[in-house]
């Protein structure tokens, strides 16, 4: 038992020995830190920050996790710059003067998850100089002055998830740039002076899912911008005050949920370009020049929840503009020209939860109602909406409302029912004059009580005038003039009745029967007189005359150019003949004797 004992204690000074041995090895073994450097042993972080380096530091622990070497001097980056650190995890090389970096510089950095080189002066990334990053998943070249992405630049960084290349003076990304992302998740090209939409090369980026353009130099968003990204679900274009134009099929294959179009020179809601959009749940116009939201052009955003448009130039939002989102949860309109937002234009109110409506000069009257009863379930954003009066309406009790939020229900002048006549071919314009508070809108209805557009032949003019122009006797009948408001409304009958044109004795001659028609009735005979109108035959014989000359003149030019193309054209011809006499003598002879004579003519 005693020799049990023994050899137990001797077994635990063995062991507490080689404990202190390896540590002692270990602290020994350990690299030193960098003198200009700080080093933090137990998180295993190298800090060279702001010590006017001019080059990367020798002798650093190569069991760091993160270097630090931001706001030095360094401008080059060579070959296998940092092999010796294969256990690093963060490295950050951002506010240097960095310039050059040679292809392999970050060979040996196999487990790097982060690389920061940003605000640096980097014009060009050479290819291969990313070889080896095979888990790097963040690279930051933001604020650098980067010309162009060449083919492969990136082919290396297959795990990489998130690109911010922003504030560059990027002119043009190859095709193949991209080649080699499989895994990207999120793209920031912003600040950068791309003219056009690199479509080419975002075709290599199949799993991105994020994607961010600020301040380019965009004019349209052409067809069929994004078509390859078929796994984008967020897409934020902002800052480009020359886009004023998506083509209709710019969004063409996407499946957003999240679509932002801001700070660019929009004057209208891109309806056709957004309605297969299905999906999308967020929608961003702020800070666009968009003037109105016409009614029933968004039912195609199913699962729409929020809608910002601030800042903006909007008039109007008209009845209807939100049917179909019955999933609206958010409306921002703040800092707009709106002077009313009515009830009519939500799908249900009851499922709005916040709204934003200040620094609007809204009209004090009955169309602010619904806000006013809503309010205790709406979120304002701690800016409560006043109306010109400077009301604050939100205050006011459910006695007050009546007296003070009023309408007054459209009324048409001069109510007595019109009929107009006109000639055919000629422009009429039928009147419909209404007052109330607030000032009507003016619709029209046609003969077969369908609503008139305020384009085309027949259309409803800015003052509500109805104008038909070319007047043809199928526009007869009786249209409806309807002036309605947030109070009611008033209708007004019109007549119109086109004459057709009559076929006029005047100025007109027979001729008798030697013109035999084929298409003549069965009544017709050769002695039938025919009316010819005497300014149709002028007419006619007139165009009859200008394409006879048209096509004489074309031929005479035609010769023209022809003999000019021969070249030099002889204006003599020598003609030579036999005289009869001198045949005559020859026929006793042998023949060859004859003589022969010429003579000149001038060609006319």
């Amino acid at each position: 038992m005693f020799e049990g004992t023994a050899v137990h204690h001797w077994l635990c000074r063995g062991a507490l020995y080689l404990l202190a041995v390896g540590v002692t090895l270990t602290s020994e073994t350990r690299q030193p830190c960098p003198q200009s450097c700080r080093c933090n042993t137990a998180l295993l972080e190298v800090n060279c920050s702001d010590v006017q380096l001019s080059a990367v530091p020798i002798g650093l622990p190569q069991d760091a996790k993160l270097l630090n070497l931001t706001r030095n001097k360094i401008k080059t980056l060579v070959q296998q710059q940092f092999q010796s650190l294969t256990k690093l995890l963060h490295l950050d090389l951002s506010d240097n003067l960095l310039v050059i970096i040679e292809a392999e510089a970050f060979l040996g950095l196999q487990s790097l998850l982060t690389l920061h080189l940003a605000r640096n002066h980097l014009k060009i990334i050479t290819v291969g100089a990313f070889a080896g990053l095979t888990n790097l998943q963040i690279l930051d070249i933001s604020c650098n002055e980067i010309l162009v992405f060449l083919d492969f630049t990136f082919r290396d960084l297959a795990a990489l998830q998130f690109i911010k290349a922003t504030d560059n003076d990027l002119v043009f990304i190859s095709h193949q740039a991209f080649t080699g992302l499989t895994n990207v998740q999120q793209i920031h090209l912003d600040g950068c002076n791309l003219t056009a939409m690199p479509t080419g090369a975002l075709t290599q980026l199949n799993s991105l899912r994020s994607l961010h353009f600020h301040r380019l130099s965009l004019t349209t968003l052409p067809n069929y911008s994004f078509h390859h990204l078929v796994r984008l679900k967020e897409l934020c274009i902002s800052h480009c005050p020359w886009l004023e134009v998506l083509s209709g099929n710019s969004l063409f294959g996407l499946n957003l949920t999240s679509l932002t179009i801001k700070h660019c020179n929009l004057s209208a809601v891109p309806y056709i370009p957004m309605h297969h959009l299905v999906y999308l749940v967020y929608l961003d116009f702020s800070f666009n020049p968009i003037t109105s939201i016409h009614g029933n052009m968004l039912g195609d955003l199913l699962r729409l929840q929020e809608l910002h448009l601030v800042g903006g130039s909007l008039l109007r939002i008209e009845i209807g503009a939100f049917r179909g989102l019955t999933h609206l949860k958010l409306l921002n309109v703040s800092r707009n020209h709106l002077t009313a937002l009515e009830v009519g234009a939500f799908h249900s109110v009851d499922t709005l939860k916040t709204l934003g409506l200040d620094n609007n000069p809204l009209a004090c009257d009955c169309r602010l109602l619904w806000v006013v009863r809503r309010h205790l379930n709406l979120d304002f954003g701690g800016h409560s909406p006043t109306c010109t009066q400077g009301w604050n309406f939100l205050g006011f009790s459910v006695a007050e409302l009546p007296g003070l939020l009023t309408c007054r229900q459209p009324q048409i002048l001069n109510h007595k029912r019109q009929e107009v006549k006109v000639d055919q071919g000629l422009t009429v314009a039928l009147h419909c004059n209404a007052e109330g508070n607030p000032l009507p809108s003016i619709s029209w209805l046609n003969p077969q009580l369908r609503p008139l557009p305020h384009i085309g032949r027949i259309q409803i003019l800015p003052n509500g005038s109805l104008e038909v122009r070319y007047a043809q006797p199928q526009d007869s009948g009786t249209y409806l003039c309807v002036a309605s408001n947030a109070a009611g409304n008033d209708s007004l009958a019109v007549s119109l009745h086109v004459r057709a044109f009559q076929s006029s004795s005047k100025n007109s001659f027979h001729l008798k029967g030697w013109f035999a028609f084929p298409s003549a009735s069965p009544g017709m005979n050769g002695n039938q007189k025919l009316p010819f109108d005497v300014k149709t035959l002028l007419i006619a014989t007139t165009i009859g005359f200008l394409s006879f000359l048209s096509s004489v003149s074309v031929c005479f030019i035609f010769m023209f150019f022809w003999s000019k193309g021969k070249g030099q054209i002889k204006h003599t011809a020598t003609i030579a003949y036999v005289p009869r006499s001198a045949m005559s003598n020859s026929k006793g002879g042998t023949g060859n004797n004859m003589e022969t004579s010429r003579f000149t003519m001038k060609l006319i």
